[in-house]
């Protein structure tokens, strides 16, 4: 495999190589994405139950479950798993999509970009773009969008705000989960705000409970953040700490902790199961 980006298409029970020209629209319904760093991942299985229940719950939505029934989510899976090199850094990406009202899957090869330690944030003012916040996949473009619409303001990420409670709750990043700290208690979003289910969030809560660290959810406005630790957390990155907050709170950190976590995470990494395959 050489170093660049690939996509490959699941079809007759195997990837075969493809380009990324398409003759005609396609729309994501669940995709999801992961670190692979000399054949180590974090929570793989939680990478592989999110994007299974996003695909079950997308293709029933779309009706078509049958369709996608009959592509072997399962093989197409454990194959995909297989054609990731063990050596280097990666960060590959399953995909369910349909195209002319007929499902597909495809799993793109890709080189990791550089990961950074820190993070500037600015708060998303707009009308909240997601038509599926639950749910990975279907709003990537729509993410990436604000994505760069927060960096044309000197920002690298985007947060957004809930409005279903009226209150302007700080909910979720265009590509992150948010935390911060409130002394020495880690907290995340309320569970009823409308998030994606973050791998890498969720190992850093089974962190601290078993470190016996609370955890507290709750909704906050982002002035609410100011003078607290602000850690912005997805598969690519790990625990970024947030730096600046354009027109925002002033964040603070607290020395040693986000280097001693990240430290923790990693140390969760397990090697991919299976042994890396060529594919066609």
């Amino acid at each position: 495999m050489s170093a660049t980006a690939t996509t490959f298409r699941w079809q007759a029970g195997g990837l075969s190589a493809r380009d990324d020209c398409d003759v005609a629209p396609a729309t994501i319904l669940a995709a999801d994405s992961w670190l692979v760093t000399e054949g180590t991942v974090l929570a793989i299985g939680l990478h592989r139950a999110r994007f299974f229940d996003a695909v079950t719950r997308m293709a029933a939505e779309r009706g078509v479950r049958a369709d996608v029934e009959s592509l072997d989510l399962e093989a197409y899976w454990d194959t995909a798993i297989a054609a990731v090199p063990r050596s280097g850094d990666w960060f590959p990406r399953v995909e369910l999509r349909v195209q002319h009202d007929a499902p597909e899957l495809l799993f793109r090869l890709r080189p990791a970009p550089e990961r950074r330690r820190s993070i500037v944030l600015a708060t998303h003012r707009g009308r909240d773009p997601r038509t599926e916040p639950w749910i990975k996949g279907p709003d990537l473009e729509a993410m990436t969008r604000l994505r760069t619409d927060a960096q044309a303001r000197g920002a690298d990420e985007a947060v957004l705000l809930s409005a279903a409670n009226g209150s302007g709750s700080v909910c979720d990043g265009s590509t992150t989960s948010i935390a911060w700290w409130l002394g020495d208690a880690i907290c995340v979003p309320s569970l009823d705000l409308p998030r994606v289910d973050g791998v890498t969030v969720r190992s850093v809560l089974a962190l601290a409970a078993a470190t016996g660290v609370d955890v507290l959810h709750d909704a906050v406005a982002p002035e609410q953040l100011d003078g607290l630790e602000v850690w912005a957390l997805n598969a690519l990155h790990g625990i970024r700490i947030v730096t600046g907050w354009v027109d925002g709170s002033a964040t603070a950190e607290q020395p040693g902790r986000l280097d001693a976590w990240r430290t923790r995470l990693d140390a969760l990494r397990k090697p991919l199961p299976a042994a890396a395959e060529e594919v066609a």
